[in-house]
């Protein structure tokens, strides 16, 4: 089946991650992990900048104020409009040597959430983290391996999340005021080999759009978790997927190349890439963090 996304960058990114449309710019925020790097995409000109970070970044949000709060591997930090570390807010919540920040996200009141992983993969020693305006940080779910899949319903009172390993996404009730969850259900279970279920993003009518990364796709699940659609990918790491354009009806895919057969990078050579279609439901504006 031919794909329907178009290569817009052909980053050949070691883990592509975490875009985010920044509806001010129109432009695309977007990082990889592995590089380390947070980058700045530009839609119309194609052109990418690329700023270093000294240690892995596993996602991030613009501020209200200005610039970025990033979750690198030693702790939660401010980044400037320019790229520059600013101070540190939070300290890192585990052991840096076999622990890091992974999938995060603002939520609509401005707080910033960010989920950790265990590099080593041999205990559910993740967690889901909630970062307030005052730089408090809480720990909300635990118990998780590869924390990922974040993201709201729009009216804000669901929260999603997934555990990649577990090959499971839960929906939670939000209570969007207190920025606490209750009442965990299964959202939707995957039973592929390749179904791993990686970064998300929400649509204006309420679907869930999931990357499946090693599954070279993505797929929308309706508001009750009914897969509805899949699209393939032309890279088998399709890794989160964000709304954007003028209009939010173009859908980013980030994909990652690392631990790829030659072969499989020779079949796919664009592994790594930033990847676009044009969808028919928008998506809805990224929140910033308000601290």
């Amino acid at each position: 089946m031919e794909s329907p996304f178009e290569c817009v960058l052909d980053a050949r990114a070691s883990l592509g991650e975490c875009p985010v449309w920044s509806t001010d710019e129109q432009v695309l925020y977007w990082i990889d992990i592995n590089a380390p790097s947070l980058n700045r995409f530009d839609p119309k000109s194609r052109a990418n900048l690329v700023w270093p970070m000294p240690s892995s970044i596993g996602s991030f949000a613009l501020r209200e104020h200005g610039g970025f709060i990033a979750a690198l591997r030693d702790g939660i930090w401010l980044v400037d409009r320019a790229g520059r570390l600013g101070d540190r807010m939070a300290e890192a919540p585990y052991d840096p040597s076999h622990h890091r920040f992974n999938d995060g996200r603002a939520d609509r009141t401005g707080r910033f959430w960010a989920g950790t992983m265990n590099e080593r993969r041999d205990a559910a020693s993740g967690a889901l983290y909630c970062l307030d305006g005052y730089f408090t940080l809480t720990r909300v779910l635990e118990g998780i391996t590869i924390s990922n899949g974040l993201a709201w319903s729009p009216d804000g009172r669901t929260l999603y999340h997934a555990d990649t390993p577990a090959r499971t996404i839960n929906a939670y009730a939000f209570d969007e005021a207190a920025g606490t969850v209750s009442g965990k259900r299964e959202f939707a279970r995957f039973d592929g080999e390749t179904e791993r279920p990686d970064g998300a993003a929400v649509d204006r009518d309420g679907c869930y759009w999931i990357a499946f990364y090693r599954g070279g796709k993505i797929a929308r699940l309706s508001p009750r978790g009914e897969r509805l659609a899949e699209y393939p990918v032309p890279a088998m790491c399709p890794t989160m997927c964000a709304f954007g354009g003028p209009d939010l009806r173009t859908l980013y895919v980030t994909t990652a190349r690392q631990h790829r057969e030659p072969d499989e990078l020779a079949r796919l050579p664009q592994s790594g890439g930033l990847f676009a279609m044009r969808v028919d439901t928008p998506g809805l504006e990224e929140p910033k963090f308000a601290g």
